[in-house]
């Protein structure tokens, strides 16, 4: 790949971080560029693997929502809803949802970290709304 067509994938990369996590998201990873964990994440995960055609990117953030419900992270589910939430995504109904499905496949403990990371969420995106 020339030095053009890799600055370009980095680029487009970088566009899809904000447009998964909302306006700004991508100036950690720009900070870290060059580290090679943060270029692969930019490169591959975003410039490709979100920007493939095929599911939305509502599809794809439910999937990873559902993945991380299992593990319990409630700091990424924070994450992934936020910018849903920002992009307009999800309704409160919608979001209210999550957690009782999670209830029977991530158990109880997992989920209290979905619902506790889906709250964080709601406050952070309000009042980045606000801002």
């Amino acid at each position: 790949m020339d030095q053009q067509s890799a600055e370009e994938r980095y680029r487009r990369g970088l566009e899809v971080v904000d447009k998964v996590y909302g306006p700004g998201s991508s100036a950690m990873m720009t900070a870290a560029k060059g580290m090679p964990f943060v270029d692969e994440i930019v490169n591959h995960l975003f410039a490709d693997v979100w920007n493939r055609p095929g599911l939305s990117m509502r599809d794809r953030r439910l999937l990873v929502i559902g993945a991380t419900a299992m593990l319990g992270r409630d700091d990424l589910i924070e994450t992934q809803v936020k910018g849903g939430i920002l992009n307009g995504e999800f309704t409160d109904e919608q979001l209210a949802e999550i957690p009782l499905l999670m209830l029977f496949y991530a158990g109880a403990g997992n989920t209290t970290m979905t619902f506790k990371g889906i709250q964080a969420a709601r406050a952070s995106a309000k009042a980045a709304q606000k801002a």
